[in-house]
Formats: structure tokens, C-alpha cells, sequence
């Protein structure tokens, strides 16, 4: 009989092969081996186009628990759903690869689960440790932005560090317009605001939603997700106007 899972860890993956060679799922495996209750970890490469999938699928050979999930690339929120559709566990976390929040944060959340709250997230406050001027800039923009048109009483929708009961995201996650766009031609590191449609998709469905500190630092050292803040804050305040009209169409009915 196999053993019940309690927590899932999803880490997506898209071009990490510097974090993985830093030793990031080590440091994941350190925290989660002296831990009592049962675990996994799926790592859900997103069509990585550089070692990364050959260099977790070899960590993972090493490593009990932990799993590879070799996906088309689609882009973070596909990765993520790809975890959540293979995840065992009764509470199931994503977080990033880069471990800016170390996993061993995830014990500040856990209990929150226990007073009855259904979603669980992160919250990085505004030091945002080692992130440079430029970050900061474009997340205080963000924040402001998003705040003035959904979900003005949570602080930190973006944070990646975010823990749901399994049922829950099971059904939040296909409901997400992401899903329901035309995806022809994904190219390069794409994220978008799927972290705000689902706390948006979650407080009109009635969960109770903890937002808590926890403790970040900027430790991504990856170079090839071509990311750009700026187009990456357009974009996603873009998301946020979309996701405010698709509910004044009903779309989320």
C-alpha cells in the first residue's frame, strides 16, 4: 500500500541549468529528508532548452521522492498545472527553482492549514533582499496598479511560494483564462499574471486565503529566460484589466 503523500512540492522549470548546478535541489532535498511528514517533489520542466531536464532527471535518479515531469514548453502556469495533475500530496506548494524563498519557509504556511485555511501564500515585503533597483521599481508599479483594480487586501500576489489543499487548485487551476487562450508559438520565459487570476478565482469562490512573511533574497543567477521587468509589468497589468473585464462578462460564472 503506498504511503499518503501530505505535501507536494512543484518546482517548474525553464532554463535553470545555473540554479541546478549552484545546487538548488540540494539544498531542497536537505530541508525535506530530516522532515517527519511524507513528501514529494515533481520537477515540471517546461521545455527547457538548455541541461536542465538531463541535469534534474539525474538529480532525481540520485534523489528518492523526487520526480521529473518532461513537458512541452507552454509557460510557468502550464508547468505548474502539469505538477498539480500528477501531485499526491493533501497540500501542494510551488515554488521557484532558484529557492530565493528557501523551502524551509514552507513551515511557516503549513499550519495555517490547520486553522482552516484553504490557500496559504508568501509574502516577500518591500525590502526585497539583493534585488536590483530596477525590480524594485517595476514591482512597486505592479503592486500599485494591481491593487487599485483586484485584491487590495492581499500585498504580494506575485510571490513564488504559494500552497493550496490539492482540491482546491485542482479546481482553480482550469478555470484560468490562461488556459482558454490560444497558446500557437510560446517562445522564451513566459509567466503572466496567472497568480492573481487565481487568488481573484479563489476569494470569489468563497476560500479563505492567509497571506504571511516569509523570507526572500534574490539568488536567481540563471541568464537565459530572457526576462525583461518592464515588458513583464505591462504585460501582466494588461492581465489584470482582462481579468477584470472577463468577470464583468461573466466569464468566471
Amino acid at each position: 500500500m503506498n504511503k499518503k503523500i501530505y505535501l507536494s512540492v512543484i518546482i517548474p522549470c525553464y532554463n535553470e541549468e545555473a540554479n541546478l548546478r549552484r545546487g538548488a535541489l540540494e539544498e531542497v532535498w536537505q530541508f525535506l529528508r530530516k522532515q517527519k511528514f511524507s513528501w514529494e517533489v515533481l520537477i515540471s520542466d517546461d521545455g527547457s532548452s538548455d541541461k536542465s531536464l538531463s541535469l534534474a532527471q539525474e538529480f532525481a535518479r540520485r534523489h528518492p521522492g523526487f520526480k521529473i515531469l518532461a513537458n512541452r514548453h507552454g509557460g510557468k502556469p502550464w508547468a505548474v498545472w502539469q505538477g498539480i495533475k500528477a501531485a499526491s500530496g493533501e497540500i501542494i506548494l510551488f515554488t521557484d527553482m532558484d529557492q530565493s524563498t528557501p523551502l524551509r519557509e514552507i513551515k511557516k504556511l503549513l499550519p495555517w492549514f490547520k486553522k482552516g485555511f484553504d490557500i496559504v501564500i508568501g509574502s516577500r515585503g518591500k525590502t526585497r533582499k539583493d534585488a536590483p533597483w530596477f525590480r524594485k521599481l517595476m514591482a512597486f508599479i505592479f503592486l500599485t496598479g494591481r491593487r487599485l483594480i483586484l485584491l487590495r487586501n492581499i500585498k504580494d500576489t506575485q510571490c513564488g511560494f504559494k500552497a493550496l489543499r490539492r482540491s482546491v487548485a485542482r479546481q482553480l487551476f482550469p478555470k484560468l483564462q490562461f488556459f482558454h487562450q490560444e497558446q500557437k508559438g510560446v517562445k522564451g520565459w513566459r509567466v503572466s499574471a496567472f497568480d492573481v487570476e487565481l487568488l481573484f478565482l479563489a476569494k470569489k469562490a468563497g476560500y479563505r486565503i492567509k497571506e504571511v512573511r516569509i523570507a526572500w533574497q534574490d539568488r536567481d543567477i540563471t541568464q537565459g529566460k530572457g526576462k525583461n521587468f518592464l515588458r513583464e509589468s505591462k504585460e501582466m497589468l494588461t492581465e489584470i484589466l482582462r481579468i477584470k473585464w472577463n468577470n464583468w462578462l461573466g466569464r468566471y460564472e
